[in-house]
């Protein structure tokens, strides 16, 4: 749709653009605008979550640049409001809208080949998608294909489609994370409230159990615990306060966190780059061998390794695994100097979110049949509490008379030798929409 190429104004084939434009204009405006669940019901049953996807974005991106939702369907104006974006945002806006017009007309979502091509040969992606997503539906928390954010609206899931396209955007700055192992898919829902995922967690596991009698890996009744300040946590407090839990903090000190809200976040999220409502995310998968091609399908998710015991991984840059023993600041400050320095090991990487690790868990223990972080505890260092900075460094694994999965806390200066961290990839970089 040449409405939006910089050259259009000198095009010879101006005109039948302009045509285009009015047609795709109708289109819009009556798929976005007026009749949206009649252009939605003329799809295949197979094709309306990506048609809502779609849309979603779309809408997202207007209102993160100012565009009215108006301007849509009728030309004059929405090349007016055009006018003023970067070459990049007009180029992805123009992406959107094409695919959009060509899931309308054709009856079927526009693939990018190469894109889907390079995601399957490097990252088995199909067959990681189609996992995540039935885990997703299994456990409750994707219906119709989308979840219910926070904020009371919807998110879809991102399709195939996106994330072979966000990583194929991305392939030469996410080669080096991929040598270094970094290539389990996990599709992270976390828009959803904590109360209502840690909800879903504990039905899962008590679920699992239930299902496979046969493994003890369970010491007792109780399969899941969470400290009480991780309860309404994202939210804000009665009094309009707030919420105790800050995300991908800089610092860790009182009031100079430089992190964010759950709804900030969610805010933050409606740009080009992102997928609204969702983290992609890439672990080191459990099967990892940096010895090895990784031919084979990535599985559940790696151990934390004990102190001394890490593996060196990646073939130009070298990456040592974060081990136990380990300060919460000292992990902090691992990814602070990474995101100002491209030759840190960690580059690109962030720390867990409570959503991140509950996902990694389900996901570890349906692949595995094994509990997540049973020897070594995971920091989650992509989250702190606002007001209490004593004993409150989150932390998360199995422990406990009951050995039972849990959200906790310890102590903030200390290194505690069944303590470590983990990090993972996040498409695209979360410091590319959030620290804006």
């Amino acid at each position: 749709m040449s409405l939006f190429r910089p050259s259009l104004e000198s095009s010879p084939s101006a005109a039948p653009a302009e045509a285009g434009v009015r047609r795709t204009s109708e289109i819009l405006g009556e798929a976005i605008m007026d009749s949206v669940s009649s252009v939605r019901d003329s799809l295949p049953k197979e094709h309306r979550v990506h048609f809502e996807t779609l849309r979603q974005e779309i809408i997202d991106f207007t209102q993160a640049h100012g565009i009215s939702r108006e301007s849509l369907g009728k030309p004059d104006l929405l090349r007016e409001a055009t006018g003023k974006l970067s070459i990049p945002d007009l180029e992805r806006l123009a992406l959107l809208l094409e695919c959009f017009e060509h899931l309308i007309v054709k009856k079927e979502p526009w693939k990018n080949t190469e894109a889907l091509e390079y995601g399957e040969k490097f990252y088995h992606l199909r067959e990681q998608y189609d996992s995540q997503v039935e885990l997703l539906e299994q456990v409750g928390i994707l219906k119709e294909g989308a979840i219910l954010g926070i904020d009371g609206n919807t998110y879809p899931i991102p399709t195939l489609e996106q994330i072979a396209s966000r990583i194929f955007e991305r392939r030469e700055t996410l080669q080096t994370k991929r040598d270094q192992g970094f290539t389990k898919l996990l599709l992270v829902p976390f828009g959803m409230s904590l109360n209502a995922l840690m909800d879903v967690f504990k039905k899962s596991i008590v679920f699992f159990k239930q299902s496979h009698p046969e493994y003890t890996i369970f010491g007792g009744e109780i399969m899941f615990d969470a400290w009480s300040m991780y309860f309404g946590g994202d939210t804000p407090g009665r009094s309009g306060q707030d919420p105790q839990i800050i995300y991908f903090p800089t610092f860790f000190d009182p009031g100079h966190s430089q992190g964010f809200s759950k709804t900030q976040i969610l805010k933050k999220q409606t740009t080009a780059e992102s997928t609204t409502g969702w983290f992609i995310r890439f672990f080191q998968p459990a099967n990892f061998d940096s010895s090895k091609d990784a031919s084979d399908i990535p599985q559940g998710i790696a151990s934390i390794p004990k102190k001394g015991k890490g593996v060196i991984a990646g073939q130009g840059q070298l990456r040592l695994p974060i081990e136990e023993a380990i300060t919460f600041r000292k992990c902090l400050s691992l990814l602070q100097e990474a995101e100002d320095d491209p030759g840190s090991p960690y580059v690109h990487e962030s720390g867990l979110t409570p959503e991140d690790w509950l996902l990694a868990y389900l996901t570890h223990l349906m692949e595995t049949g094994k509990q997540l972080d049973a020897r070594v505890n995971c920091y989650l260092t992509g989250m702190c509490f606002r007001d209490i900075f004593e004993r409150n460094t989150p932390v998360a694994g199995v422990g406990g008379s009951y050995n039972s999965a849990y959200l906790g806390h310890t102590l903030d200066h200390y290194s505690f030798e069944n303590i470590g961290c983990r990090f993972a990839v996040m498409v695209p970089p979360f410091f590319s929409y959030i620290r804006k």
